[in-house]
């Protein structure tokens, strides 16, 4: 399959992101970044270089729904005719679905509540939103997908493998890298958004509050790519990753040892709320960390509490099992 990465800039969030283009009789784009003069024109210069342009576009799919891999698909569609696809779980978002949105905003205040987030950390992170909202750039109409659908793309196809957690929608595209196909022992890629990334732990908890049992639903998705033994993961952010399998599993490992911080911290310092035990693993939070510090030790928070091992009283946390086996919360 001729594929080709293009390179967006990206001062926000993680920073480095990817677009990948996929040439041929269904040219498609795998994400777009966030809504801003100079991505686009990183967009633009990556399709010239392949002697294309937006008008050739014909179809855009979209890893999840975060601003900075999606928000330029709908002034691209409006553009080019492309069509938009997203998950099922995502696409209200993406399409920018005023139910979808004044839910996903709702949700948001109840977290607030149940973290213990101070007013100010709360009015702070509001200023930040405000200030980045035009990140998602205009609504697109989109076309839904799920789990093993499979998509025509370039000159060859996509299959869609749902890979929830940091986002309750996302998916990483898989194509046959060799032409042998897996039942003949062939080895596949894929492109993986940010289920998993080669520097950064993506964030689990705080980047999408839709998600149920944030953690655990992670923790299945990291072992999905573990059982896939893809050849090579393209991510949406930075480099691709030569060993996906080994790189899912270090973040298995990282989410081991801060279950294990958590412990800690509520065996020293609790009952605590899930703000505080925040701040006691990351210290003083700002901007979109406001949001993802906090979103993250609840998502271990949650994880305890379904083991049993915690117990949640309004908004604290106090550990009921002195000394749990932390790893057997995360089988192999």
């Amino acid at each position: 399959m001729d594929l080709r990465r293009i390179r967006l800039g990206n001062t926000v969030f993680e920073g480095r992101n990817n677009a990948y283009l996929l040439p041929g009789e269904e040219t498609t784009l795998v994400d777009v970044g966030a809504s801003l003069d100079e991505i686009r024109a990183d967009l633009d210069a990556g399709l010239a270089e392949a002697d294309l342009d937006v008008t050739d576009v014909d179809q855009i799919l979209l890893t999840h729904w975060h601003a900075d891999h999606s928000g330029l698909a709908g002034e691209l569609q409006a553009e080019s005719g492309a069509v938009v696809r997203a998950h099922e779980a995502d696409a209200p978002l993406v399409a920018g679905e005023e139910s979808a949105v004044s839910a996903e905003r709702d949700l948001r205040q109840r977290r607030f509540e149940e973290w213990g987030l101070p007013e100010a950390k709360r009015a702070e992170l509001a200023d930040y939103l405000d200030t980045h909202e035009d990140l998602a750039g205009d609504p697109a109409d989109v076309v839904t997908m799920t789990d093993g659908d499979r998509i025509p793309a370039g000159d060859g196809e996509l299959e869609v493998v749902h890979l929830p957690g940091h986002a309750a929608g996302l998916v990483a595209f898989a194509f046959d890298a060799d032409g042998d196909g897996r039942q003949n022992g062939g080895r596949e890629q894929a492109f993986v958004g940010d289920a998993i990334l080669p520097k950064y732990t993506p964030n689990v908890g705080g980047a999408d509050l839709r998600v149920e049992r944030p953690l655990e639903t992670y923790v299945d998705s990291l072992r999905t790519l573990v059982d896939r033994d893809l050849s090579r993961a393209l991510p949406g952010h930075r480099d691709p990753i030569e060993d996906p399998s080994a790189r899912a599993r270090t973040i298995l490992d990282h989410h081991r040892d801060r279950t294990r911080r958590v412990v800690d911290v509520l065996d020293e310092h609790g009952p605590l709320d899930a703000w505080t035990v925040s701040a006691r693993l990351f210290g003083e939070l700002e901007n979109i960390h406001i949001l993802h510090g906090p979103g993250e030790a609840w998502a271990h928070l949650d994880h305890l509490v379904h083991a049993d091992v915690v117990e949640r009283d309004d908004r604290a946390y106090r550990l009921v099992e002195s000394d749990p086996d932390v790893s057997a919360l995360f089988p192999e």
